[in-house]
């Protein structure tokens, strides 16, 4: 008996079992590369300091919440800058680019996928902070982190307004947030990455020793200014100049500027077109921006409003639904917008048609949608409907005609046409918000 107390132990008695490691949601491969390992590194900081309570450590560089490739290579620019520009400061600063969309949304725009693959990212984009990752509500979040750097957007979206704004790089209209944030640069050009860029790099050239810029961040900040000034064809002096200066310190210095920014510009443009495989609820979430819009109605003091980009004429849309037929098109809107809470939708189509000529000529589509079950009761939403849809009717820039189908639609929607090219979000969301802001 004494001797088989101290026998070996059984087969049949329990083993340990260690959990194997689970993998990043969607991550096939780890980047490689000094930005890739830095990014994942930063991302990872970040939500060890959440935890332990310590979020008053972190900036947040956020661009604006459609997550284009400008927004988020600005983004991730002035993080970078500002980590490594104070990391041997007596003043070290804590910075995380926070993308403002989904995860999942980032692949609806291709010409992202494709510029962050080319970076050598982590597929999957598990080295990005996007919002839907983010541990706390955006409003509870804002009064813990130390403050918040807007880039390619004038003013932070309500949710965001607890947050101190410390820098401003925009070349949008100039809102008047943030009086007293430093720097604060708005200016007409191109790309907002021109803005930010350049303050990077005199900051950099400025310091007693430079710190290491990563080839993949300086091909990805190319790559933003080659899609919106259309391979510099479209450039200020101003973006010019700056993706000279990067061009220099990158990969590329031996080519020629205007070279490889229209190659750059050929490859993101042609992946940017690749959506036709998209559904309707993936193209009206592409490219939304949305927020609160303030009234003087003592009933109904805010509303909010939400619009989408989408480059397929409604008729083409209407096709991609499963009935294809007009109701099946705004069930599904309705389900987004009720998704997001949105009262006032606004889509903005753009397509082009060949004459019997061949030649093509551009047309945009402003489709109006007002909704009653968020915040406004029906009498408020034929009244609300009723004042953007004169605003819009009476502004001679976009000379609107009713959509051939006009007569189709229902209650509280409304679809016109119009030729102005230049007239897209920029110039149709200012005269909505004027209208909903002088609504009571």
């Amino acid at each position: 008996m004494a001797s088989a107390s101290h026998a070996a132990p059984s087969d049949n008695m329990q083993k340990v079992v260690r959990p194997s490691a689970i993998r990043p949601a969607g991550a096939i491969e780890t980047g490689v590369g000094h930005f890739s390992e830095w990014s994942r590194g930063n991302k990872k900081e970040y939500l060890i300091d959440w935890q332990k309570g310590l979020s008053s450590r972190w900036i947040h560089v956020q661009g604006n919440e459609a997550g284009d490739l400008d927004s988020m290579a600005a983004a991730l620019t002035w993080a970078y800058h500002l980590e490594h520009s104070t990391a041997n400061t007596s003043h070290p600063m804590q910075a995380i680019a926070l993308l403002q969309t989904s995860t999942d949304a980032l692949d609806l725009r291709p010409e992202n996928t494709l510029a962050l693959r080319r970076s050598q990212m982590s597929s999957g984009h598990s080295d990005l902070l996007t919002l839907d990752e983010l541990p706390e509500d955006p409003e509870t979040l804002s009064r813990d982190i130390k403050g918040i750097v807007l880039v390619d957007h004038a003013a932070p979206l309500r949710k965001w307004e607890g947050a101190p704004i410390l820098s401003i790089f925009d070349h949008h209209q100039d809102l008047g947030a943030g009086p007293d944030a430093s720097p604060r640069i708005f200016a007409k050009v191109a790309s907002c990455t021109t803005l930010v860029a350049e303050r990077m790099l005199d900051e950099l050239e400025a310091l007693s020793e430079e710190y290491h810029m990563p080839h993949e961040l300086l091909e990805l900040i190319l790559g933003a200014i080659a899609v919106d000034s259309k391979g510099l064809e479209e450039a200020t002096d101003r973006d010019r100049k700056v993706a000279e200066r990067v061009l220099k310190r990158s990969n590329w210095r031996k080519e020629n500027l205007d070279d490889r920014m229209q190659h750059l510009a050929r490859i993101l443009k042609s992946a940017k077109k690749d959506v036709d495989h998209l559904d309707i609820r993936d193209l009206l979430r592409r490219d939304w921006k949305g927020d609160m819009v303030d009234t003087p109605s003592p009933r109904t003091p805010t509303v909010s409003l939400g619009f989408s980009s989408i480059p397929f004429s409604l008729d083409d849309q209407i096709m991609k639904t499963e009935f294809q037929e007009l109701f099946d098109w705004f069930a599904i809107e309705a389900a987004w917008t009720a998704q997001t809470g949105t009262d006032i939708s606004v889509a903005l189509n753009k397509h082009k048609v060949r004459d019997s000529h061949g030649k093509k000529h551009k047309f945009r589509e402003i489709v109006l949608i007002v909704r009653s079950d968020v915040r406004i009761n029906e009498a408020q939403a034929e009244s609300l409907f009723d004042t953007v849809k004169k605003a819009i009717e009476a502004d001679k820039t976009l000379n609107v005609k009713p959509w051939h189908r006009a007569h189709e639609l229902g209650r509280w929607q409304m679809v016109w046409t119009h030729e102005n090219e230049e007239a897209g979000r920029k110039i149709v969301r200012p005269i909505i918000e004027k209208a909903v802001m002088a609504w009571d």
